[in-house]
């Protein structure tokens, strides 16, 4: 009787426990709540209802991933941010957390709402002129005719965006651009975040995000200045300055193109890293003709040009001018040479007695014999006696 006692009590006991079990797995729920996306800082939010001992989260957007270990704030929320994603085309964000030994897992998914199409496109931006930048955008393809869209920018993720207080309008009035005059003072960690968003009677408007842009490689250069071309005999010697920057950087990341044509035919460019020196040497073989050079500049890791320098002449024609010139300068330097030469010598000799010098004269013993012309006639054909003695002789009777 005891040992049936015992089957029964287990029998009776069993279902209470599975009772019990599932009881506690109902109340075996997640540990995170009141997860929030905030789109323009692109960080995700949380707080725990019980003690986690691990955690991470997770972005997933059709060209990003990420995987990073939360942060906790002031008020006890924890979050984690994904700067360099973009969400306009949606995402997919995760915490994962362990607790008592559970893994949980919380998934947010984010949605770009409003029309598709309606956002703008071609976003693009540059500094220039040192302390002023401009952005430029295009309507969107599906966008309603009456949109209109507005920018935002902030330095800093945690500071506040400030909406753009000088739009650039096409002929409809419709923004398509912002210039910014009031740039802060520069350095070589500045970065700029944008969110492009879109407002319409008609219907929601998509908004547009991007990747953090790098101050250092949006900024539009001046030309390279004091462009010289001079000729030495074999080469002609190209030779330039750097432009005026915005931010202190060394010369070596920039990238210099040299557009040399030649009258009559086409060449290819010519690149030159910056760590070079700012000289390019062409042979006179290759200038025979008259040439035409013009110069640009950019940062090595961008793609924005300066505008073209100048565009300067060369060759043949300027070539033979320098030549005539060098000629010119030669023949009066050795003119101006001998003019000093010859004002010397006349201080210390008569310049005719210098440039032609008397003929010397016979002595005057000899000049009397060969003056006297003396003719003496011969009769017959007697040679003369070889005695200098004359005998006269005289007829007798």
């Amino acid at each position: 009787m005891a040992l049936l006692g015992y089957i029964w009590f287990f029998v009776l006991l069993g279902p209470a426990c599975g009772q019990e079990e599932l009881q506690q797995a109902k109340e075996n729920v997640s540990p995170i709540i009141n997860m929030k996306l905030d789109p323009r800082k692109k960080m995700i939010t949380w707080n725990y209802g019980t003690n986690v001992t691990e955690h991470t989260c997770e972005i997933d957007t059709p060209d990003y991933r990420a995987s990073q270990t939360p942060q906790v704030g002031e008020d006890n929320t924890y979050f984690c941010r994904f700067p360099n994603s973009v969400l306009h085309r949606g995402a997919i964000l995760r915490v994962n957390a362990t607790s008592h030994g559970e893994t949980y897992q919380e998934t947010l998914t984010f949605h770009n709402s409003g029309r598709e199409g309606s956002a703008a496109i071609n976003f693009s931006c540059f500094i220039y002129d040192i302390r002023f930048m401009n952005c430029s955008w295009s309507i969107g393809p599906a966008a309603p005719t009456d949109v209109q869209y507005h920018l935002y920018k902030w330095d800093i993720w945690y500071e506040e965006e400030v909406e753009c207080s000088q739009y650039l309008s096409n002929p409809n009035g419709l923004h398509v651009g912002c210039h910014f005059d009031k740039l802060s003072e520069p350095s070589q960690q500045d970065n700029y975040f944008f969110l492009l968003t879109g407002t319409s009677k008609e219907t929601a408007i998509q908004f547009l995000d991007f990747t953090p842009f790098v101050a250092l490689t949006i900024e539009k250069y001046n030309p390279p200045s004091n462009i010289t071309i001079s000729y030495s005999g074999s080469n002609h010697i190209i030779q330039w300055e750097n432009p005026k920057m915005r931010f202190t950087i060394s010369s070596r990341v920039l990238y210099y193109e040299l557009d040399l044509q030649r009258k009559g035919s086409s060449r290819d460019s010519v690149f030159q890293n910056g760590a070079d020196a700012n000289v390019y040497l062409v042979p006179s073989s290759e200038a025979a003709a008259e040439n035409t050079l013009r110069i640009r500049v950019r940062h090595r890791r961008s793609t924005i040009w300066s505008d073209w320098s100048e565009t300067l002449c060369f060759g043949s024609q300027n070539q033979g001018f320098e030549v005539t010139v060098a000629v010119i300068v030669l023949v009066v330097g050795t003119a101006a040479l001998l003019s000093v030469a010859l004002i010397f010598l006349s201080k210390r000799y008569p310049v005719r007695q210098k440039l032609f010098p008397p003929i010397p004269q016979v002595k005057g013993e000899l000049a009397s014999i060969f003056s006297q012309n003396v003719e003496v006639a011969w009769a017959g054909a007697l040679p003369p006696p070889e005695s200098e003695e004359i005998l006269r002789v005289e007829e007798m009777g």
